[in-house]
């Protein structure tokens, strides 16, 4: 199992940036497929981006395209989420996930390990 801690969340007004970390610990991540998801109040947990072992590929819902990067540095056994030009609509929990066998998805319910989240709040 992986254990995985996302940081860099916080107050940001609207067109402002933020740049999460996920850290991963337990074992090595290089080899796995990783996802950010976001959770907003009363919403349900929906894809941001996810990001293939080597980096090569990259795939983003519509909402963020543009605006948002994902990377990773397989070294430091850590993806981070650049984001920019943020919007009140941005406002969410945002969770980072492993997948282990196979490309990347889009689906939650492949992801097998889970990060605690970090609060990002745009403020309009």
């Amino acid at each position: 199992q992986v254990q995985l801690v996302e940081s860099g969340g916080g107050l940001v007004q609207a067109g402002g940036s933020l740049r999460l970390s996920c850290a991963a610990s337990g074992r090595s991540i290089s080899t796995y497929a990783m996802g950010w998801f976001r959770q907003a109040p009363g919403k349900e947990r929906e894809f941001v981006a996810a990001i293939t072992w080597s980096g090569g590929s990259t795939r983003y819902t519509d909402s963020v395209k543009g605006r948002f990067t994902i990377s990773r540095d397989n070294a430091k056994n850590t993806v981070y989420l650049q984001m920019n030009s943020l919007k009140f609509e941005d406002t969410a929990v945002y969770y980072c996930a492993v997948k282990r066998a196979g490309y990347i998805s889009t689906s939650s319910s492949v992801y097998e390990d889970w990060g605690q989240g970090t609060q990002v709040t745009v403020s309009s």
